[in-house]
């Protein structure tokens, strides 16, 4: 039977046939296969891997081959913890100048609306159509606005995803989180916004590529998975024939699935050649997607999505920009379930500027006794407070539905 301790990571240089990989370590976005865990039944499979970008993976050694001194992902894990605890002592967040309450039903109208239009856009790009940058705007310009009053508002409400609407809902999320990382990295306002008017138009060439690859809940083919990856290439073309777009947001399309060891596509830039908005691009692209439920993909709840940017940070994103990422959103990001010491679950409902580790939580659940409590918000950095976050958790493990208990 597999345990933690049967669960290591090694280099892909120590990879074998006869190993099982447990998590191939890379986004779902970077690889082919419908599944991350697999056996590796020959060299051929080996080299597939090695040429996907790939430095590191973990292995089941109860499952296939053992390498005697490689760490085990429980100590893994402690050390990305670790990293995460010195990221929140190192700095607050913005500080929210509107109330939460004020803000959420002026959000959850723009979240509607943002998701409509992408919709229709995406529609209108099929039948061959052009982007009408006179709808684009406006929306971006109130997406903004509502993240600089409080982004406690808007960006939970890119958890609720449905996988027919992914592409479209995709966007409005990445759009939203960008807002935030240029807030966080005090960019100047109007670049924030053709920041975000990129991350809304981002994936636009998935328009030109057939929903059944899009959609595909099996392992794609070669063939297939360069028709995926052609999306890129189709953005570009869209966007450079779109009157107004500027090089940020052709950036940010562009430039998305580029990783900073020089394995991304569809040009193998790296380190500094690309772009800022193209290295942040790829941040939340990822951090959206791995978050998400698809058909063939289950999301990680926040913390731990964030927690593997930083250990991929290593390799496909640059480092001090996910250190960034985290302290704009926050160790538990708004919408995550955690679990504190008294037993009971809650829902986090808003940051503290001055203590990330203590955000504002709806208290909801008692773990130890498996019933439903009546919901109380607790400010965990009130001083009065004897209670703390332990560890983050998964809704799908306690059957608790998220959307009746987001900050919406």
């Amino acid at each position: 039977m597999s345990t933690p301790a049967s669960i290591k990571k090694i280099p892909v240089a120590q990879l074998r046939p006869g190993m099982y990989i447990h998590d191939v370590n890379c986004s779902w976005l970077d690889h082919p296969f419908v599944t991350n865990s697999f056996a590796v039944q020959d060299d051929k499979r080996v080299r597939e891997i090695k040429s996907l970008g790939i430095h590191e993976v973990y292995i089941d050694t109860h499952l296939g081959q053992d390498v005697a001194d490689a760490p085990t992902e429980e100590e893994v894990q402690h050390s990305i913890e670790a990293r995460m605890v010195d990221i929140a002592n190192e700095q607050a967040r913005v500080i929210q100048p509107v109330p939460l309450g004020a803000e959420i039903e002026r959000a959850k109208r723009l979240h509607s609306d943002a998701n409509r239009i992408v919709r229709l856009m995406i529609q209108d790009i099929r039948l061959g159509k052009q982007i009408e940058m006179e709808q684009v705007e406006p929306l971006v310009e109130n997406m903004v606005d509502s993240i600089f009053r409080n982004q406690d508002a808007l960006l939970p409400l890119g958890r609720l995803k449905d996988h027919d609407n992914y592409t479209f809902q995709h966007s409005v999320s990445v759009c939203a989180l960008l807002v935030s990382f240029g807030r966080g990295l005090k960019l100047e306002r109007p670049l924030i916004k053709e920041l975000a008017i990129g991350g809304l138009l981002h994936d636009v060439g998935k328009a030109r590529v057939p929903d059944e690859i899009l959609n595909k809940p099996a392992k794609l083919s070669d063939a297939e998975f360069a028709k995926m990856k052609s999306h890129v290439v189709q953005s570009i073309i869209i966007l450079q024939n779109t009157p107004g777009i500027s090089q940020i947001a052709l950036d940010v399309a562009g430039q998305h699935h580029e990783r900073f060891d020089g394995s991304g596509y569809p040009n193998q830039l790296k380190g500094e050649q690309i772009s800022l908005y193209g290295r942040m691009g790829a941040i939340v692209d990822v951090y959206d997607a791995i978050t998400s439920d698809r058909v063939y993909h289950k999301g990680m709840p926040p913390t731990a999505a964030l927690g593997r940017l930083l250990e991929w940070s290593s390799y496909h994103f640059d480092p001090a920009l996910v250190k960034a990422y985290v302290k704009s959103l926050g160790i538990y990001p708004t919408g995550t379930l955690v679990r504190m010491e008294s037993g009971r679950l809650g829902v986090v409902m808003e940051q503290n500027a001055d203590n990330m580790m203590k955000p504002r939580v709806n208290v909801i659940y008692h773990a130890e006794h498996q019933r439903y409590l009546k919901p109380e918000t607790v400010d965990l950095s009130w001083s009065g407070c004897k209670d703390r976050i332990t560890s983050h958790e998964d809704y799908a493990t306690w059957g608790i539905d998220p959307k009746p208990w987001l900050p919406t």
